[in-house]
């Protein structure tokens, strides 16, 4: 019986107990103009995602964030919805096509489709957003600094394979008459910002992990945490809005300053988190751990978290009690294994070997550690230092998906091969393979092919797919790369716990 509760597909409640907040529509149109209240919640695979606005009831109309501002009909809530923790499933993607037959501004031909110039309507121009949430992210190449300078990569860059044709198109690939490297990544969370996306005032500048400048608000001159986005190319949310509005949006000029203010105001008080389980209830009662809900989100403390003291994620000593009430409904069993599962977050060691930015920073390699030794910001799980690192996601032979370079892949495949007098892949060498080069392809450096920063670990469960390249359909496929990756060897156990442990952020 344990084993099958533990396993069981968490099935959705039909309503939340214990807690009182409004239930809104899933899907948030453009222009809609209902007010997003202070709390709402949305059905997922867990439970129930809860959403937080902590400077109250929103009136959306008129609203910067939902409201279309340029000439594909999208706002920014198109691609970072409520319901999916303020970024987009690859099952709501799919709903929306089925509703609109490909016509929702989602599917906008500027990034939602593979390449712009083909057909919108048609799903297979439109597959690895149907596929896997990725909208196509073109970056000029050779790579240009903050004022438009160009960059001497250290690298020469080759296209092996282009499936979905847009790197090796005439008009907008690697050889056009402006040279453009696509790449295709999931939309990052709009949400909890005060734990990662603020200046850190007039100190730190540097990042700790290579001892390179951090990036600055243009602003304040202060330094940036570099953790906003996947390859962290913006500094701030504003400089993000400026250009996700040129963009994704296709505005005809920069977005105003009042638009630009209601935009980061409202990204700056919006907290996600799950909030409710159909086995444990609600996570906002007296019995549950103090750390989960979006409104334990919203009251936390930044800053950098540990295995025992200050676990990233709070304590979960309340569902370990040996005083549960035997109930049949699986409701103590399921909080038990997300105890267990906590404990093998922050306690269970294993060896972390070749990821560059980790082990190549001067801690060893292997390095005898837990998931909380990177996953270590508080509330979030990311990186308080800029947080780019190569998990190996994207790069040969670790990447997830064809075991060889030469085989089919939905993604395109790039050859980087390290110009000579500089300093090679740590652990790939001078030729690496690649679906998405990451901070390379900003910082030129070789150091940094396949590096991406870390996600937040909020709201899970309401946002699959995962990695930046959408390649784990499920959390179980998280754990199990991570199991592969870094031979762990968990116990199904083990698994089990973790996966539910997750599933409850």
């Amino acid at each position: 019986m344990a084993r099958a509760v533990m396993a069981a597909a968490l099935t959705l409640p039909a309503a939340l107990s214990a807690q009182q907040s409004e239930r809104i529509d899933d899907w948030w149109s453009p222009g809609q103009g209902t007010p997003l209240p202070e709390r709402a919640n949305y059905s997922n695979a867990g439970g129930m995602l809860g959403v937080f606005n902590q400077a109250g009831v929103l009136e959306t109309k008129g609203h910067a964030f939902f409201e279309p501002l340029g000439s594909n009909g999208r706002a920014c809530v198109s691609c970072h919805q409520p319901s999916d923790g303020m970024s987009i499933s690859v099952a709501t993607v799919q709903r929306r096509w089925q509703a609109t037959a490909g016509r929702d501004p989602i599917f906008a031909e500027v990034d939602g489709a593979n390449c712009p110039n083909q057909p919108r309507g048609e799903a297979s121009s439109h597959s690895l957003l149907l596929e896997r949430g990725l909208f196509r992210i073109g970056l000029p190449w050779p790579p240009r600094d903050a004022n438009g300078a160009v960059i001497e990569p250290e690298y020469d860059l080759e296209l092996v394979s282009d499936p979905v044709h847009c790197n090796s198109d005439s008009e907008y690939g690697i050889t056009s008459a402006t040279p453009t490297v696509s790449v295709y990544r999931r939309p990052r969370p709009v949400a909890n910002f005060k734990y990662f996306a603020y200046p850190r005032g007039p100190g730190l500048g540097f990042n700790i992990k290579d001892g390179t400048p951090l990036d600055r608000d243009p602003e304040t001159g202060y330094p940036s945490t570099m953790n906003i986005m996947a390859d962290a190319r913006e500094p701030t949310l504003k400089q993000q809005a400026i250009n996700a509005g040129l963009g994704h949006l296709q505005t005809q000029g920069r977005l105003s300053e009042a638009q630009l203010k209601q935009i980061t105001d409202f990204e700056a008080q919006v907290y996600v988190a799950q909030a409710y389980n159909e086995f444990a209830g609600s996570f906002e009662t007296p019995s549950a751990p103090d750390s989960l809900g979006p409104v334990a989100v919203a009251n936390g403390v930044p800053g950098l978290g540990d295995n025992l003291h200050n676990p990233v994620f709070g304590f979960y000593e309340s569902w370990k009690r040996e005083d549960f009430d035997g109930s049949a409904d699986g409701a103590d069993e399921f909080k038990a294994s997300v105890a267990r599962g906590s404990d093998v977050f922050f306690l269970r060691q294993f060896w972390l070997k070749d990821t560059t930015h980790i082990n190549s920073i001067g801690l060893g390699n292997p390095l005898k550690r837990t998931c909380a030794t990177c996953h270590n910001a508080r509330m979030t799980g990311m990186d308080l230092a800029p947080g780019w690192v190569d998990l190996g996601t994207t790069n040969y032979p670790t990447w997830n998906g064809p075991r060889t370079f030469t085989e089919d892949s939905p993604l395109p495949v790039f050859k980087l091969t390290c110009k000579p007098g500089y300093k090679t892949h740590p652990y790939l060498g001078t030729v690496v393979y690649t679906h998405d080069p990451g901070r390379a392809l900003i910082s030129g450096r070789c150091v940094d092919i396949g590096a991406i920063t870390m996600q937040q670990m909020r709201g899970l469960a309401a946002r699959a797919p995962y990695f930046a390249n959408g390649s784990a359909k499920s959390i179980a496929e998280i754990v199990d790369y991570y199991d592969r990756r870094f031979n762990i060897g968990y116990s199904e156990q083990e698994r089990q716990d973790l996966i539910n442990f997750l599933s409850v952020l």
